[in-house]
Order: structure tokens, then C-alpha cells, then sequence
């Protein structure tokens, strides 16, 4: 019986030991028997992520969403999602892949199979009508601020310079909370106020990104976390080397009219 036990015990752990890697390849081969991939994106994230006027996704997460699906040969099923359920969206199996503006903490870590390299890059910053005049981050001290569900740099502002956060489900509705004056400012991740500034759109016109940004991190796709070394991870992690190796998402950059961003350049000249 001892003997029988130990050898179940390795039988076990072997299994146990091959999960991840047998896990992942069944990843692939459900998306190629099904011949599409559901992708999770941002819909309300201009311009990485928004609805045109047909209500066709469109914008430069969405463009790499085609080139994944592409490179795979199926088709993109893309689902909309944002920054307080897109974790849990994968996390059920809603979605296989996460593309949708996440930045990478030691948090998100934990839970998810986070692709490295990163892809992107932004900071910490808030978007405030000029009338504010907002200098440095302690101005923000006992005022409300509105910003967004799960995002990452909610619990260090809100630690470090004592603002009241109010947190909201999606960026329509934190800046609605702001246009009504319920709040002082807008906490976002620098390179969408920065785009939503540079969009001439009169109603930003009255406003601006008046603070240093801060705590900028790279943002990554995100698979289960049990998937992240097998095939299924290893494939993103290739896409992405090779999107830096072959300059894209400079390209990208550059289609969607965003200022020119470090990390992309930076990457670029690491892998070429």
C-alpha cells in the first residue's frame, strides 16, 4: 500500500507539475477548433478603444486585436470591457485574452498570466478645469476627485495626497460626475487625458492635465495565469517582441494621432 501511495503521489504531482502547459495548449486548440478568439478591449478609451458611429470597434488596440486574430488565422470576437470587470470577465472564461489599457502592478501579478513585454506605457495624472488652478498633487487634499473602478492608482493617490475618490464603473460616467461639477478633477491614466486634450474637441477646451505625471507604468495583455509559460502565453510573448522588433506600434502610434511615447522607442531600438 505504501508503495502504491508514493507512486500515486508522483502520478499527482506530475499532473499537477503539467496543468499549465497542457492547459495552455488547449487554449489554442479551442480558439483553432472554434476558429476565433474572444478578445476583452475597452470601448470608452479614445482612441485605443471606442464605438465609430456604425458602432464598429475601432481604434489601436483594436487594430492589434486583428493582427493577433490574424497571425492565429481565426476570427476576433471582441467583447467590451472595463478596468473593474475585465479580471473577472477572464477570470470565467468569458474572454481569453485581455487587451484593454492595463497597466501592470505586482497585484494584478497574483491573479493573472501578465505577457511580458509590455506594449505601452502612461502615468498617473488628472484632468481639471484651468479655473482650478491646480499646481501639485497635495491641492487635491479633501476633494473629491472622480476616477475609475479598479483602477490601479486610485489606493496611491488616495493614500498620498487625501483626496476623496469616487469611483465609477466606466470613464463616461466619471466625467459626467465632473462636467456637473460634483468633483474637482478627473484621475486617469495620463495618455488618455493627454489624447482627450490634443482631440480639439470643445468641450475639453476649458480644460487641462495642470499636474507632474507620476508612477507611469507599462501596460500588458493578460492571459490566465496558469497559462502565461505554456504555448498559449508563449505566443503573446513572441507577438509582442516582434511587434517592438518591426516597429508597429510606433506605426500605430502614429495612425492614431497620439504624441510621440518613450517606451514604444525605446523597445524598438532594444529588439530590432
Amino acid at each position: 500500500m505504501g508503495k502504491r501511495l508514493r507512486n500515486g503521489l508522483v502520478l499527482l504531482l506530475a499532473m499537477v507539475i503539467l496543468i499549465p502547459v497542457a492547459y495552455g495548449a488547449n487554449t489554442l486548440d479551442k480558439i483553432k477548433k472554434d476558429v476565433k478568439i474572444v478578445i476583452g478591449v475597452k470601448t470608452d478609451y479614445r482612441p485605443w478603444g471606442f464605438l465609430d458611429p456604425s458602432g464598429k470597434y475601432v481604434g489601436m488596440e483594436i487594430d492589434m486585436a486583428y493582427d493577433i486574430a490574424k497571425r492565429l488565422g481565426v476570427k476576433p470576437e471582441l467583447v467590451t470591457v472595463q478596468s473593474g470587470n475585465r479580471n473577472e470577465f477572464l477570470l470565467a472564461g468569458k474572454i481569453d485574452l485581455i487587451l484593454a489599457t492595463m497597466s501592470e502592478s505586482p497585484a494584478r501579478r497574483q491573479v493573472l498570466g501578465i505577457i511580458d513585454p509590455g506594449y505601452y506605457a502612461g502615468g498617473t495624472n488628472i484632468l481639471a478645469k484651468k479655473s482650478m488652478g491646480f499646481k501639485k498633487w497635495n491641492d487635491l487634499r479633501g476633494k473629491k476627485v472622480s476616477g475609475i473602478q479598479g483602477a490601479y492608482y486610485n489606493r496611491r493617490v488616495g493614500e498620498l495626497y487625501g483626496p476623496e475618490i469616487l469611483s465609477f464603473p466606466g470613464i463616461a460616467e466619471a466625467l459626467t460626475d465632473l462636467e456637473n461639477g460634483n468633483c474637482v478633477a478627473f484621475l486617469q491614466d495620463s495618455t488618455l487625458i493627454e489624447s482627450m486634450l490634443n482631440s480639439r474637441d470643445p468641450k475639453w477646451a476649458g480644460y487641462e492635465m495642470p499636474l507632474p505625471t507620476e508612477d507611469e507604468r507599462t501596460w500588458h495583455m493578460a492571459v490566465l495565469k496558469d497559462e502565461v509559460d505554456g504555448p498559449y502565453g508563449q505566443f503573446f510573448k513572441n507577438l509582442v517582441i516582434e511587434w517592438h522588433k518591426a516597429g508597429y506600434l510606433i506605426e500605430l502610434n502614429k495612425k492614431w494621432k497620439l504624441s510621440p511615447v518613450p517606451f514604444p522607442e525605446e523597445m524598438h531600438k532594444k529588439y530590432k
